[in-house]
């Protein structure tokens, strides 16, 4: 199979979107794919656990991408394999009420992962540079000082909003979250036949929504609204990943990989050590529980 590293798809330079290719050839079969998935996770399962134990880092996931693209199958298949108790998955919808009664970056901050866990985000604080600038008229629901019509919503209002979601990064960063941000880069082709599949079968039905014929429509707006995003916000601490995603074992496989390289680089990742008098007593805790 052809080998890949956690530095082949991410973004370290201005990109444009329409040319980066949504499918990528590991040059092995699907089932061969799924199986060094299978491997690749139950490393990652290992190592939450060793991060568990270790309390120092917490892992931040955030998965983006056009509807139909994937996301919540690759959760369920990245994942599998980590204690429950070591991972959250926080799914953003519409801001509630009380979530718009607070600043956009409320409801993110409170849903960050502690130490020693892993956090996804499926849908992320970044749908506030996206859904909103193709929708303007949702920032209304808001109620930000002096933005009083969707005409006050400029330019300057975006690069402030971008500076607020870097700054945002920046800080968890500081103090020990790994932020590693993927967008599931899917082809217009796909997504039609993604979405006709929800159409043609049955089971499939309850995915389907008009509204997602409607988004399709703004097809073009939405890339240059996620091209502009990455090419703001890929950083080092918080790096962007371009994951083609028209082939989802192969997509799921190469975020695995990327999420497990990148983090065996943190060589001060390792289990604690016992204190000295709990190791020369080992054997005697050990007697006492036979004598039981």
């Amino acid at each position: 199979m052809k080998k890949i590293t956690h530095e082949d798809f991410k973004v370290v330079a201005p990109i444009e979107l329409s040319k980066i290719p949504t499918t990528f050839d590991l040059k092995e079969s699907e089932n061969k794919i799924e199986k060094e998935l299978e491997e690749v996770r139950e490393k990652l399962g290992k190592l939450q656990d060793t991060m568990y134990a270790h309390d120092k880092y917490a892992v931040l996931i955030c998965l983006q991408g056009m509807d139909t693209s994937g996301k919540d199958s690759l959760i369920r298949e990245v994942f599998k394999d980590f204690n429950t108790r070591g991972i959250i998955v926080h799914s953003f919808k519409v801001p509630t009420e009380l979530e718009n009664s607070h600043d956009y970056l409320w409801r993110h901050y409170i849903a960050l992962p502690q130490k020693g866990k892993f956090g996804v985000f499926n849908r992320t604080h970044y749908e506030n540079v996206l859904v909103t600038r193709v929708h303007p008229e949702y920032i209304m629901g808001e109620n930000i000082p002096h933005i009083n019509s969707v005409e006050d919503i400029d330019d300057a209002f975006w690069d402030t909003r971008f500076e607020q979601i870097r700054n945002f990064e920046k800080h968890i960063a500081q103090n020990g979250t790994l932020i590693y941000k993927f967008y599931l880069h899917l082809s217009k082709k796909e997504q039609k036949n993604r979405l006709l599949r929800r159409l043609e079968k049955k089971e499939k039905n309850w995915k389907f929504s008009a509204g997602d014929l409607k988004e399709r429509k703004l097809w073009d707006r939405y890339q240059e609204c996620y091209q502009d995003a990455i090419n703001r916000t890929s950083v080092p601490h918080a790096p962007w990943y371009v994951i083609p995603a028209d082939d989802k074992p192969v997509a799921r496989y190469i975020v695995a990989k990327t999420i497990y390289d990148s983090l065996k680089e943190y060589k001060d990742i390792q289990e604690p050590e016992l204190d000295e008098e709990t190791k020369a007593n080992l054997e005697l805790y050990k007697q006492q529980l036979e004598k039981e």
